[in-house]
Protein backbone atom coordinates (compact mmCIF):
# COMPACT_ATOMS: atom_id res chain seq x y z
CA UNK A 1 0.00 0.00 0.00
CA UNK A 2 1.42 3.27 -0.85
CA UNK A 3 0.10 6.67 0.15
CA UNK A 4 1.73 10.41 -0.44
CA UNK A 5 2.93 12.23 2.55
CA UNK A 6 4.11 16.00 2.21
CA UNK A 7 5.83 17.65 5.13
CA UNK A 8 5.26 21.26 5.22
CA UNK A 9 8.46 23.18 7.12
CA UNK A 10 9.93 26.66 8.14
CA UNK A 11 12.90 25.88 5.47
CA UNK A 12 11.28 23.59 3.43
CA UNK A 13 8.19 21.81 1.93
CA UNK A 14 9.87 17.98 1.32
CA UNK A 15 7.38 14.88 0.20
CA UNK A 16 7.47 11.61 -1.49
CA UNK A 17 5.21 7.83 -2.07
CA UNK A 18 5.22 6.04 1.10
CA UNK A 19 5.05 1.97 1.64
CA UNK A 20 2.63 1.48 4.97
CA UNK A 21 4.33 -1.77 4.87
CA UNK A 22 7.17 -1.31 5.44
CA UNK A 23 7.05 2.42 6.93
CA UNK A 24 9.56 3.55 4.01
CA UNK A 25 10.00 6.32 1.77
CA UNK A 26 8.84 3.98 -1.90
CA UNK A 27 10.86 6.69 -3.82
CA UNK A 28 13.69 9.33 -3.16
CA UNK A 29 12.29 12.30 -1.39
CA UNK A 30 11.44 15.43 -3.40
CA UNK A 31 11.81 18.55 -1.62
CA UNK A 32 11.25 22.89 -2.58
CA UNK A 33 12.22 25.28 -0.45
CA UNK A 34 9.13 27.35 1.89
CA UNK A 35 8.49 30.12 -0.31
CA UNK A 36 8.82 33.53 1.98
CA UNK A 37 6.53 34.94 3.32
CA UNK A 38 4.66 31.39 4.10
CA UNK A 39 1.29 32.30 2.96
CA UNK A 40 -1.01 29.69 2.98
CA UNK A 41 -1.34 30.15 -1.43
CA UNK A 42 2.42 30.02 -1.46
CA UNK A 43 3.06 27.22 -0.25
CA UNK A 44 -0.10 25.50 -1.67
CA UNK A 45 1.84 26.28 -4.63
CA UNK A 46 5.13 24.69 -3.34
CA UNK A 47 2.62 21.30 -2.15
CA UNK A 48 1.53 21.05 -5.77
CA UNK A 49 5.15 21.18 -7.18
CA UNK A 50 6.12 18.20 -5.11
CA UNK A 51 3.29 16.24 -5.56
CA UNK A 52 3.04 17.19 -9.13
CA UNK A 53 6.86 15.67 -9.33
CA UNK A 54 5.90 12.11 -8.54
CA UNK A 55 2.58 12.37 -10.82
CA UNK A 56 0.59 11.52 -7.95
CA UNK A 57 -2.90 10.17 -8.21
CA UNK A 58 -4.28 9.49 -5.00
CA UNK A 59 -4.85 9.93 -1.16
CA UNK A 60 -2.17 12.53 0.20
CA UNK A 61 -1.54 13.48 3.99
CA UNK A 62 0.03 16.80 4.56
CA UNK A 63 1.73 18.30 7.78
CA UNK A 64 1.62 21.55 8.97
CA UNK A 65 4.12 23.40 11.91
CA UNK A 66 1.31 24.50 14.07
CA UNK A 67 -2.15 23.48 15.71
CA UNK A 68 -4.74 21.67 13.50
CA UNK A 69 -8.13 21.05 14.30
CA UNK A 70 -10.68 19.67 11.51
CA UNK A 71 -8.38 20.47 8.55
CA UNK A 72 -8.10 24.66 10.05
CA UNK A 73 -4.99 25.73 11.26
CA UNK A 74 -4.72 27.49 14.12
CA UNK A 75 -1.02 28.70 15.34
CA UNK A 76 1.52 29.94 12.79
CA UNK A 77 4.69 30.22 14.47
CA UNK A 78 6.96 29.35 11.76
CA UNK A 79 5.00 30.57 8.60
CA UNK A 80 3.14 33.88 7.83
CA UNK A 81 0.25 34.47 10.20
CA UNK A 82 -1.99 34.47 7.19
CA UNK A 83 -2.44 31.10 8.19
CA UNK A 84 -4.17 31.75 11.37
CA UNK A 85 -8.08 30.92 10.82
CA UNK A 86 -7.09 29.05 7.26
CA UNK A 87 -9.15 26.04 6.17
CA UNK A 88 -5.94 24.56 4.91
CA UNK A 89 -7.05 21.40 4.29
CA UNK A 90 -9.81 22.92 2.50
CA UNK A 91 -7.47 24.82 0.23
CA UNK A 92 -4.70 21.82 -0.18
CA UNK A 93 -7.78 19.87 -1.30
CA UNK A 94 -8.64 22.57 -3.72
CA UNK A 95 -5.04 23.01 -5.49
CA UNK A 96 -4.24 19.78 -5.63
CA UNK A 97 -7.80 18.30 -6.91
CA UNK A 98 -7.13 18.04 -10.30
CA UNK A 99 -4.07 15.49 -9.98
CA UNK A 100 -6.23 13.66 -6.47
CA UNK A 101 -9.48 13.42 -8.57
CA UNK A 102 -11.38 15.60 -5.91
CA UNK A 103 -10.07 13.57 -3.14
CA UNK A 104 -9.76 15.41 0.02
CA UNK A 105 -6.22 15.86 1.63
CA UNK A 106 -5.84 14.85 5.25
CA UNK A 107 -4.07 17.53 7.25
CA UNK A 108 -2.39 17.23 11.05
CA UNK A 109 0.66 18.59 13.02
CA UNK A 110 3.83 18.37 11.64
CA UNK A 111 5.01 16.46 15.14
CA UNK A 112 2.12 14.47 15.70
CA UNK A 113 2.68 13.16 12.45
CA UNK A 114 6.47 12.00 13.23
CA UNK A 115 5.33 10.60 16.81
CA UNK A 116 2.59 8.44 14.46
CA UNK A 117 5.60 7.56 12.75
CA UNK A 118 8.39 6.54 15.34
CA UNK A 119 5.45 5.36 17.63
CA UNK A 120 4.39 2.53 14.63
CA UNK A 121 7.65 2.15 12.90
CA UNK A 122 10.46 3.35 14.72
CA UNK A 123 11.86 4.58 18.23
CA UNK A 124 8.46 3.83 19.91
CA UNK A 125 7.25 0.76 18.94
CA UNK A 126 6.10 -1.19 21.50
CA UNK A 127 6.14 1.30 24.28
CA UNK A 128 3.85 1.70 26.87
CA UNK A 129 3.65 4.62 29.33
CA UNK A 130 4.31 8.19 28.22
CA UNK A 131 6.52 8.79 25.41
CA UNK A 132 7.11 12.51 23.97
CA UNK A 133 8.61 12.66 20.27
CA UNK A 134 9.95 16.50 19.99
CA UNK A 135 11.45 17.77 16.89
CA UNK A 136 13.79 19.92 16.95
CA UNK A 137 14.56 22.30 14.11
CA UNK A 138 12.83 25.41 13.06
CA UNK A 139 11.10 25.46 16.02
CA UNK A 140 10.66 22.86 18.17
CA UNK A 141 7.62 20.51 17.61
CA UNK A 142 6.10 17.83 20.40
CA UNK A 143 4.19 14.57 20.29
CA UNK A 144 2.96 13.15 23.46
CA UNK A 145 1.35 9.29 23.46
CA UNK A 146 0.22 7.95 26.80
CA UNK A 147 0.29 4.08 26.14
CA UNK A 148 0.02 4.30 22.25
CA UNK A 149 -2.20 7.40 22.14
CA UNK A 150 -1.71 10.23 20.89
CA UNK A 151 -2.58 13.63 22.85
CA UNK A 152 -2.85 15.91 19.62
CA UNK A 153 -1.78 19.52 19.27
CA UNK A 154 0.38 19.47 22.43
CA UNK A 155 2.63 22.68 21.40
CA UNK A 156 5.58 22.08 23.99
CA UNK A 157 8.07 24.13 22.30
CA UNK A 158 6.42 26.88 23.18
CA UNK A 159 6.36 26.66 27.14
CA UNK A 160 8.17 29.08 28.89
CA UNK A 161 12.00 28.45 29.29
CA UNK A 162 13.84 31.44 31.07
CA UNK A 163 11.71 34.13 30.42
CA UNK A 164 11.65 32.92 26.13
CA UNK A 165 9.50 30.85 23.99
CA UNK A 166 11.67 27.19 24.47
CA UNK A 167 12.28 27.02 20.65
CA UNK A 168 13.71 30.34 20.93
CA UNK A 169 16.67 28.82 23.19
CA UNK A 170 17.11 24.94 22.70
CA UNK A 171 15.94 24.32 18.36
CA UNK A 172 18.58 23.78 16.16
CA UNK A 173 17.88 27.16 14.65
CA UNK A 174 19.04 28.58 17.49
CA UNK A 175 22.09 27.02 17.83
CA UNK A 176 22.96 28.41 13.78
CA UNK A 177 21.92 31.73 14.60
CA UNK A 178 23.94 32.12 17.71
CA UNK A 179 26.64 29.94 16.69
CA UNK A 180 26.37 27.12 19.88
CA UNK A 181 28.81 24.80 20.02
CA UNK A 182 27.42 20.89 20.44
CA UNK A 183 28.10 21.15 24.36
CA UNK A 184 26.27 24.91 24.72
CA UNK A 185 23.52 23.81 23.04
CA UNK A 186 23.01 20.23 24.43
CA UNK A 187 22.84 21.90 28.05
CA UNK A 188 20.39 24.20 26.55
CA UNK A 189 18.45 20.95 25.11
CA UNK A 190 18.36 19.25 28.68
CA UNK A 191 17.42 22.27 30.33
CA UNK A 192 14.29 22.26 28.43
CA UNK A 193 14.09 18.58 28.80
CA UNK A 194 14.10 18.86 32.56
CA UNK A 195 11.20 21.34 32.64
CA UNK A 196 9.37 18.93 30.08
CA UNK A 197 9.98 16.05 32.23
CA UNK A 198 8.87 17.42 35.51
CA UNK A 199 5.50 18.65 33.68
CA UNK A 200 4.89 15.40 32.33
CA UNK A 201 7.29 12.09 33.33
CA UNK A 202 7.54 10.30 30.56
CA UNK A 203 9.57 6.90 30.09
CA UNK A 204 10.45 8.11 26.99
CA UNK A 205 12.11 11.29 25.05
CA UNK A 206 12.51 10.59 21.04
CA UNK A 207 14.25 13.34 19.59
CA UNK A 208 13.58 13.88 15.81
CA UNK A 209 13.99 16.58 13.12
CA UNK A 210 17.13 16.69 10.68
CA UNK A 211 19.66 17.09 13.70
CA UNK A 212 18.97 13.76 15.05
CA UNK A 213 21.35 12.15 11.79
CA UNK A 214 23.80 13.60 14.41
CA UNK A 215 22.67 12.48 17.77
CA UNK A 216 25.95 11.31 18.35
CA UNK A 217 27.50 14.94 18.89
CA UNK A 218 24.54 15.82 21.59
CA UNK A 219 23.04 13.42 23.25
CA UNK A 220 25.52 11.82 25.13
CA UNK A 221 25.89 15.42 26.69
CA UNK A 222 22.92 15.79 28.03
CA UNK A 223 22.78 14.90 31.53
CA UNK A 224 20.33 14.32 34.60
CA UNK A 225 17.52 13.49 32.85
CA UNK A 226 15.52 10.13 34.23
CA UNK A 227 13.47 9.36 31.17
CA UNK A 228 15.76 7.32 28.52
CA UNK A 229 16.40 9.73 25.38
CA UNK A 230 17.03 8.47 22.04
CA UNK A 231 17.37 9.53 18.49
CA UNK A 232 14.52 9.31 15.74
CA UNK A 233 14.80 5.76 13.62
CA UNK A 234 13.12 7.83 10.69
CA UNK A 235 15.10 10.62 11.24
CA UNK A 236 13.80 13.56 9.15
CA UNK A 237 11.28 11.41 7.26
CA UNK A 238 8.97 10.89 10.51
CA UNK A 239 6.37 13.83 9.06
CA UNK A 240 6.19 12.26 5.80
CA UNK A 241 5.74 8.68 6.55
CA UNK A 242 3.30 10.02 9.27
CA UNK A 243 1.40 12.10 7.32
CA UNK A 244 0.82 9.38 4.62
CA UNK A 245 -0.45 7.03 7.91
CA UNK A 246 -2.85 10.01 8.62
CA UNK A 247 -4.11 9.78 4.92
CA UNK A 248 -4.48 5.99 5.03
CA UNK A 249 -6.36 5.48 7.88
CA UNK A 250 -8.94 8.61 7.27
CA UNK A 251 -9.84 6.86 4.04
CA UNK A 252 -9.72 3.66 5.59
CA UNK A 253 -12.31 4.78 8.24
CA UNK A 254 -10.27 3.42 11.72
CA UNK A 255 -6.84 2.80 11.84
CA UNK A 256 -6.79 -1.11 13.76
CA UNK A 257 -6.40 -1.09 17.05
CA UNK A 258 -3.21 -1.88 19.19
CA UNK A 259 -3.77 -5.41 19.06
CA UNK A 260 -4.33 -5.48 15.52
CA UNK A 261 -7.86 -5.34 15.41
CA UNK A 262 -10.35 -2.69 14.11
CA UNK A 263 -10.83 0.08 17.11
CA UNK A 264 -14.10 -0.72 18.78
CA UNK A 265 -16.92 0.92 16.63
CA UNK A 266 -15.01 1.96 13.73
CA UNK A 267 -16.35 1.52 10.05
CA UNK A 268 -15.29 -1.42 7.61
CA UNK A 269 -12.93 -0.50 5.47
CA UNK A 270 -15.37 0.61 2.63
CA UNK A 271 -17.39 2.67 4.74
CA UNK A 272 -17.07 6.39 4.93
CA UNK A 273 -15.41 7.98 8.01
CA UNK A 274 -18.73 8.75 10.47
CA UNK A 275 -17.06 12.12 11.03
CA UNK A 276 -17.37 13.36 7.56
CA UNK A 277 -15.03 14.57 5.57
CA UNK A 278 -11.24 13.38 5.83
CA UNK A 279 -9.73 16.37 7.40
CA UNK A 280 -12.05 16.27 10.20
CA UNK A 281 -12.00 12.67 10.42
CA UNK A 282 -8.23 13.19 10.93
CA UNK A 283 -9.21 13.54 14.74
CA UNK A 284 -9.68 9.72 14.95
CA UNK A 285 -6.56 9.11 12.63
CA UNK A 286 -4.18 10.02 15.55
CA UNK A 287 -6.50 9.60 18.44
CA UNK A 288 -6.26 6.10 18.02
CA UNK A 289 -3.13 3.15 19.35
CA UNK A 290 -0.30 3.06 17.08
CA UNK A 291 1.22 0.09 18.70
CA UNK A 292 0.93 -2.32 15.79
CA UNK A 293 1.96 -5.58 16.18
CA UNK A 294 4.37 -7.27 13.55
CA UNK A 295 1.49 -9.35 11.80
CA UNK A 296 -0.11 -6.34 11.57
CA UNK A 297 2.32 -4.84 9.37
Amino acid sequence: MKVFGVDIGGSGIKGAPVDLERGELAEERYKVLTPHPATPEAVADGVKQVVDHFEWAGPVGATFPGVVTEGTTRTAANVDKAWIGTDAGALLTSRLSRGLGGSQVTLLNDADAAGLAEMRYGAGRGRAGTVILLTLGTGIGSAVFTDGRLVPNTELGHLELHGHDAEKRASTKAKEDEALSWQHWAHRVQKYLAHVEMLFSPELFVIGGGVSRKAEKFLPLIEGIRAEIVPAQLQNNAGIVGAAMAAHAVRAGEPPAADGSRAAGAPGPQAAPSAGPAARAVRSAVDSPVGWPDDGR
